[in-house]
């Protein structure tokens, strides 16, 4: 067997306190803003970003792997969770937070490094005043479907 070696780098962790969520949203796109460590440590793209949505995208790789042989679970529904995530975070006002509260996933094809680049879109459906409801989609780039996931989030004032 032959060992590997991924190296990544992270700055310190934090957003700037002025800036509404969809303004941090936009700066981590235009990279003004550097991505949290967490989304490093993954090697998530965010590549698009508009009020109550958000694209992630990310070419399946082998330090993603499960004993199996295929891109673990916890990676795809840290990926999820990180989509849900983002697309409330664009309609947070200044200074407001969140956090997940769960996250429901559905597997529906094996993802190794023969699939396509494959592209997260998280997507709000409500925002009350204290709790919100995403969801999520993994898909290829044939745009076939390969996970689902719905997600309730509260909001932190």
């Amino acid at each position: 067997m032959s060992v590997r070696t991924r190296t990544y780098r992270w700055e310190e962790p934090g957003f700037p306190a002025d800036l509404t969520g969809l303004e941090i949203m936009r700066g981590l796109l235009a990279g003004t803003i550097p991505p949290p460590p967490m989304v490093q440590t993954l090697g998530l793209d965010l590549i698009e970003v508009e009020p109550g949505r958000v694209v992630f995208g990310v070419k399946p790789a082998e330090y993603m792997y499960n004993g199996s042989g295929i891109v673990h679970g916890g990676f795809i529904a840290s990926m999820m969770d990180t989509a849900t995530g983002s697309a409330l975070h664009t309609k947070l006002d200044v200074g407001i937070g969140y956090t997940s509260l769960d996250l429901s996933v559905k597997f529906l094809s094996a993802i190794s490094e023969r699939t396509d680049a494959i592209r997260c879109t998280g997507t709000l459906t409500h925002h009350g005043r204290r709790i919100a409801l995403a969801e999520a989609r993994i898909t290829d780039g044939s745009d076939r479907l390969l996970a689902t996931a719905t997600s309730s989030l509260m909001i932190l004032s």
